[in-house]
């Protein structure tokens, strides 16, 4: 049991953390007893544990899901508010406690912890509003004599497939907009970050959200294939929502597709990152700082691909190297560190592979490149690669390390052909001064969101999702959101006699 671990860090409220699954308004295990180990990236060893749930788990949970949604849709939207808004302030009274468990399981730095908090709250914060937003139609139709109404409904239990780079952020933003429309939901967490996930379910609970509104089944790599494809493929799941890979997400879809459930996917990045030699440098430079070194480049809108213009490569590549030769790589609890480890050992074996294959087709390594095996953890140097090429696998693959890729261009329509040469189209990002090239790259760039001199494009009130392999459908933003986990019916009404 996880009594046996020692927290590596001071809890004001240790009555918060839970390192079982939650079900209705109890904590359970696996029905196999089975248990996994919750590891900390930065120094690879394990300060908790929680239940290997199975397939096996899945029917109780969407059943107690099922049983509280026949009650939870027909309460009033403001109540619904009211629950929101206190989680929201719950969370807020925790993010001391939650930002320290953010840091041991994700392996970010105290500071981008915070910052995660930050960014989460805001969805709750936006949701407990949409609660009571959502509105049918009134309409007259081609007809005599009919009037046509639409009316929106929750479409009953939602299934969640969390990732671990930001556990609270689509952990609330996934939840929020399921509990303002009026579903029930069972998440699943990422197996590296299972107990923030429990943290929330907690507060959920101590805010007065019903039992079995927010349920919670933890699971390890072993087991998460076939507990994913059971909440799936679940006859009382109506919706899937999940935020990962291009891999998985079609192997989410193809499961989904047998009940034809509604499905919204936030899947894989390659991100260009566009610099055209009028744009101001320092502001391109402090906005690339941010979006590619934070959690040492694992977020799917990270910059993947740095498109810099001739006229100004060598510059901005030597400025990007002072800058990133200051970040300081450590334990993300420790004093002073910028840039914490990997969250996985698996992400260090790729960025090592793409490096390789870098350097083997011509890339030269302006710094780091390697591994840190000096101390324990998952850790990897801030790295800068120039001279890329387009047959190089980070070229045509998301990278999810801390490697910051440039490549060089000379004309506008050759950096939108090289940008939009990937399967993927979640964000592109821009910096020039040329309001009529920025518009024209706001139309061309193929990609679901578009950052004008910004690398900061995520917020609650902004719908969010990709096209092309990058998945379909929203998250946050006005009615977008909420709509996901809605039905529209429409009725017909005949009227009889004059009016």
């Amino acid at each position: 049991m996880a009594t046996q671990y020692q927290l590596p860090f001071q809890l004001a409220d240790s009555s918060l953390v839970h390192f079982d699954s939650c079900v209705g308004d109890k904590w359970v295990g696996a029905k196999s007893g089975q248990r996994f180990e919750v590891l900390d990236p930065g120094t690879d060893k394990a300060w908790a544990s929680c239940p290997a749930n199975s397939a096996d788990d899945v029917p109780a949970a969407a059943e107690t899901a099922h049983a509280a949604f026949e009650q939870y849709r027909k309460v009033n939207p403001r109540q619904r508010a009211k629950w929101l808004l206190k989680w929201y302030e719950l969370t807020v009274a925790a993010r001391d406690d939650l930002a320290q468990i953010i840091t041991h399981e994700t392996g970010k730095p105290l500071a981008e912890a915070y910052g995660e908090l930050e960014y989460s709250l805001g969805f709750l914060w936006w949701f407990t509003g949409e609660a009571e937003r959502i509105h049918g139609s009134v309409s007259v139709p081609a007809a005599p004599n009919r009037r046509l109404f639409t009316i929106k409904q929750p479409i009953g239990v939602a299934a969640a497939l969390v990732p671990w780079n930001f556990p609270v952020a689509m952990v609330l933003r996934k939840v929020g907009a399921a509990l303002a429309a009026g579903c029930t939901i069972v998440v699943k967490p990422s197996p590296e970050t299972p107990v923030s996930s429990l943290v929330l379910a907690e507060l959920a609970q101590r805010a007065g959200i019903p039992a079995g509104v927010f349920n919670v089944l933890t699971t390890d790599l072993e087991n998460t294939p076939a507990l994913s494809e059971a909440l799936c493929k679940h006859p009382l799941v109506k919706k899937v929502t999940f935020t990962g890979s291009t891999r998985v997400g079609k192997l989410v879809a193809t499961h989904c597709a047998q009940g034809l459930k509604k499905l919204t996917l936030e899947l894989g990045g390659n991100c260009p990152f566009i610099v055209f030699d009028d744009a101001n440098l320092d502001q391109a430079l402090d906005q690339l700082m941010t979006l590619k070194w934070r959690h040492a480049g694992q977020a799917c809108i990270t910059a993947n691909r740095i498109y810099v213009q001739a006229g100004i490569y060598d510059r901005f590549a030597a400025l990007l190297k002072e800058r990133t030769a200051a970040i300081v790589v450590g334990h993300g609890a420790s004093a002073g560190t910028t840039m914490g480890p990997l969250t996985t050992p698996r992400g260090i074996d790729k960025a090592s592979a793409q490096v390789e294959d870098a350097r083997r087709r011509g890339a030269d390594v302006l710094l780091g490149g390697k591994p840190l095996t000096s101390r324990p953890g998952y850790f990897f140097e801030p790295t800068i690669l120039s001279g890329m090429t387009a047959d190089m696998q980070i070229s045509h693959e998301e990278s999810f390390a801390p490697i910051a890729a440039l490549y060089r261009f000379e004309t506008e329509d050759e950096a939108v052909q090289l940008a939009n040469a990937t399967s993927m189209g979640l964000a592109s990002y821009a910096f020039t001064k040329n309001i009529d090239r920025m518009w024209r790259l706001l139309e061309n760039l193929e990609a679901g969101m578009i950052g004008m001199n910004t690398g900061n494009q995520s917020a609650a009130e902004a719908p969010f999702g990709g096209i092309k392999e990058s998945g379909y459908g929203k998250e946050s933003g006005k009615e977008v959101a909420v709509n996901e986990y809605l039905v529209t019916k429409t009725g017909t009404l005949t009227i009889e006699g004059q009016y």
